[in-house]
């Protein structure tokens, strides 16, 4: 059997997939990814070089897709070459949200496509126009935002299969197309994310953290305003005011994933910092940056409190990491968490904008460290039971495609799974 995965910054979401099929008998591996993309043993990686911009030649309505374009033709060059070297895959999966699927058909015609389907853009009702202080998107960019689905419909109509991580944001897709999408998540690896009571994290300073200190996480992968980071900022002076030993780490970085940019010259990370700036104990707060992943993980490990904020958008891994780990989490009561989290039981939820609320139900958390052990073993049990990788992810996987092939058996060999994210 050959796979063939096509994704600009592989292996990303594919990554224990792809180790799953590199130890896996009989099965060769290809990738096709932008330069950004990382290797893998036993998967032949194509890259491919990123098209130059030449946006003042288009129309602004079009701008988007014609950079996919240019990157298709990109991707149509590295399909070609492993083509030629007598690889011809079975099934593909790909990402439709950068153009790279526009050549796959042509290419290999007789192949399954399976896309991942991780969102699909709206006018209303999901992330745009959520937060009110960020919703004067104008006609334009409304028109703006739905073309953004120009690639992934174009791929939907020549897919013949689709997954999506959770069941919300399956449904953000078009109801014609809900009968092809499959929901699996890309599994969370609950032997490396799980609680440890003598873990240690050191601040840059040289302190040490521990379990026993007071300690509230937030993570993202930017700091930006649809992943709550602005409702965050302005929940620590109450919540530092009533807790004075707690030691809050934001963990991230300073760009922008998604939705808007901050102003120029600018990050969303300074701008809404000092807006609270003159109301808190500024050495009480660690902005620690983007963190190498055994840092990240003993971040959550003594983690006493941790908030997770996103508007209705994509589900981030940390979410469910931080539950693995045994977190109490405090989330917001959007439907993307919704899904996961059950208020008072696996975690808490509060209102999104709700500063006031976060902070007190942060305090409230704080107060009963000792008493919320269960809620920390019921949030990883969740996490077991639903996301695991080797019990629930990979199988799911399996399962689907010896579906698709029509296989009568599809088993990696020993260690072929976990071990990848532990050796990373």
């Amino acid at each position: 059997m050959n796979v063939l995965f096509v994704h600009n910054n592989f292996p990303a979401q594919y990554r224990h997939l792809a180790h799953m099929f590199a130890r896996t008998p009989n099965v060769k591996v290809a990738a096709v990814g932008a330069r950004s993309a990382r290797g893998h043993p036993g998967v032949d990686l194509r890259r491919y070089s990123s098209p130059e911009e030449h946006t003042t030649e288009s129309h602004p309505f079009a701008r988007r897709f014609d950079m996919e374009c240019r990157r298709a033709e990109q991707v149509l060059y590295a399909l070609t070459s492993l083509k030629s070297s007598g690889f011809v895959p079975d099934i593909i999966f790909a990402h439709p949200g950068w153009g790279e699927t526009l050549p796959l058909r042509t290419i290999f015609p007789s192949s399954q496509i399976v896309l991942y389907c991780e969102f699909f853009y709206r006018r209303h009702g999901q992330d745009v126009g959520f937060d009110p202080e960020f919703s004067d998107v104008g006609a334009d960019g409304l028109v703006n935002l739905y073309l953004k689905n120009a690639a992934t419909l174009l791929a939907l109509a020549e897919c013949d299969a689709g997954v999506s991580p959770t069941r919300w944001q399956r449904m953000t897709y078009p109801n014609e197309y809900l009968p092809r999408i499959s929901v699996i998540h890309d599994g969370i690896d609950t032997s490396v994310f799980r609680p440890n009571a003598k873990a240690m994290f050191r601040l840059p300073s040289g302190r040490v953290l521990t379990a026993a200190d007071e300690v509230v996480t937030f993570v993202a992968r930017n700091l930006e305003p649809l992943r709550g980071y602005h409702v965050f900022m302005r929940a620590l002076p109450k919540l530092l005011k009533a807790r004075p030993k707690t030691e809050v780490l934001v963990i991230g970085g300073n760009g922008t994933s998604y939705g808007r940019l901050p102003p120029r010259g600018n990050t969303w990370r300074s701008l809404f910092f000092s807006e609270i700036e003159k109301d808190i104990d500024v050495n009480r707060v660690h902005f620690t940056g983007a963190l190498p992943h055994r840092d990240y993980l003993l971040a959550l490990q003594i983690s006493a409190a941790h908030v997770y904020l996103t508007y209705p958008f994509v589900l981030s891994w940390s979410l469910l990491e931080a539950m693995s780990t045994g977190c109490v989490v405090v989330g917001s009561d959007t439907e993307p968490v919704r899904e996961v989290i059950v208020d008072n039981e696996n975690g808490f939820l509060a209102p999104f904008f709700d500063a006031e609320a976060i902070a007190d139900k942060l305090i409230e958390c704080l107060a009963k460290k000792g008493q919320l052990r269960s809620l920390r073993s019921t949030a990883r049990l969740a996490v077991v039971r639903d996301y695991d990788l080797d019990t629930v992810s990979i199988p799911a996987f399996q399962a689907f495609v010896k579906e698709r092939l029509g296989l009568s058996t599809m088993e990696p060999q020993a260690g072929a799974v976990s071990g990848f994210h532990r050796d990373n």
